[in-house]
C-alpha cells in the first residue's frame, strides 16, 4: 500500500531548526514490529502514526509514537507535528484535533499567533538521588536532582547547561525505559533553558522535547511562582516553547513547519 510521510519540524520556523518528526497517517494499525522498523528507517527522534477514529475521523485520531529504539508513552514534539499534519494538510479548516494516546486524550488547537497549543499532563518531579552512571557521565555536577518520568538536574546558569557533555560509556550503563535526563537552568533571555539526553538510545540528545516540559513547568513554578514561561531547549538545532501550568495540565505552545512530504511506495 502507498503511504504519505510528512516530515515536520516542531518548535521552530527555521527549516534547519527545531525537532524533526515523521508523521504517517494510516487507515488501520499495522503490527508493532513494522512501526518500529519504519521509525528506524525514518532515522529521526520520533515517528508518529495516526489512525482516525470511526466516530469523528476528521477531528479525532489514535496516536502512537516510536523512536528508533522503543515505543514511547508520550512525545510532545511528535504530537505537535501530528497536529500540524492534521490541521494543515488533512483537515486545514479545523481549529483543533484530539488524539487518543497512551497518555490519555491530548488536545491541540490553533492559536491566534500562528502557533499550536498542546494540552499535556503535568508530571511534577520529586527530589531524588542521582544514579551513579548518570553522575559519572556528567562533566558538571547539578545543584539539585529531581525525578518524575525523567530525571531533572538543575544547574545555576545557562552557560553551564550549554557546556554539559556526556560520557556515553558511563551514561549507557543505565536504562531508564521511557525516561531520560533533563538538564535545566534559568535562561539569559528566557525564563528557563534545558537539554535532554537519553541513555542507550540511538539519538543521545533530543533536539526539542515537549514532554520534558511536563516536569520542567511545575518545577520552575515552585521556584518562581510563575505559571507561564518562555523556554528554550539549547540543543544544536534549538527550539522555543511557550508553556503554562493549568492545574494538573501543562499547555505547551510552539510553531511547526512542513519540511517535506514523501510517498512511501
Amino acid at each position: 500500500m502507498s503511504l504519505t510521510c510528512y516530515r515536520i519540524h516542531a518548535f521552530t520556523l527555521d527549516p534547519f531548526g527545531g525537532n524533526p518528526a515523521c508523521v504517517i497517517p494510516m487507515t488501520r494499525w499495522p503490527d508493532d514490529a513494522w512501526m518500529l522498523k519504519m521509525a528506524q528507517e525514518m532515522a529521526v527522534a520520533e515517528t508518529a502514526f495516526i489512525v482516525p477514529t470511526p466516530d469523528d475521523p476528521e477531528a479525532e485520531f489514535h496516536l502512537r509514537w516510536f523512536t528508533p529504539d522503543i515505543e514511547m508513552d508520550l512525545c510532545g514534539h511528535a504530537t505537535l507535528a501530528s497536529a500540524h499534519t492534521v490541521l494543515h494538510h488533512i483537515t486545514p479548516n479545523a481549529e483543533a484535533v484530539r488524539f487518543n494516546s497512551a497518555s490519555g486524550i491530548l488536545t491541540v488547537r490553533k492559536t491566534d499567533d500562528g502557533r499550536l497549543e498542546m494540552d499535556l499532563p503535568s508530571r511534577p518531579p520529586e527530589p531524588a538521588k542521582l544514579p551513579e552512571p548518570i553522575a559519572n557521565a556528567l562533566n558538571h555536577a547539578p545543584t539539585a536532582v529531581l525525578k518524575a518520568r525523567d530525571y531533572v538536574l538543575v544547574y545555576p546558569d545557562q552557560a553551564t547547561v550549554d557546556a554539559i557533555t556526556i560520557d556515553r560509556a558511563e551514561f549507557d550503563q543505565i536504562h531508564l525505559g521511557h525516561g531520560g535526563v533533563i538538564v535545566t537552568a534559568p535562561g539569559d533571555d528566557v525564563d528557563f533553558v534545558s537539554r535532554f539526553f537519553t541513555p542507550q538510545a540511538t539519538i543521545l540528545e533530543d533536539p526539542v522535547t515537549g514532554s520534558a516540559h511536563c516536569s520542567l513547568v511545575p518545577y520552575w513554578n515552585t521556584q518562581t511562582g510563575q505559571t507561564a514561561f518562555w523556554a528554550e531547549q539549547r540543543s544544536a538545532r534549538r527550539g522555543q516553547l511557550h508553556c503554562a501550568l493549568d492545574g494538573d495540565r501543562v499547555k505547551v505552545r510552539g510553531h511547526a513547519l512542513t519540511f517535506s512530504v514523501a510517498t512511501l511506495a
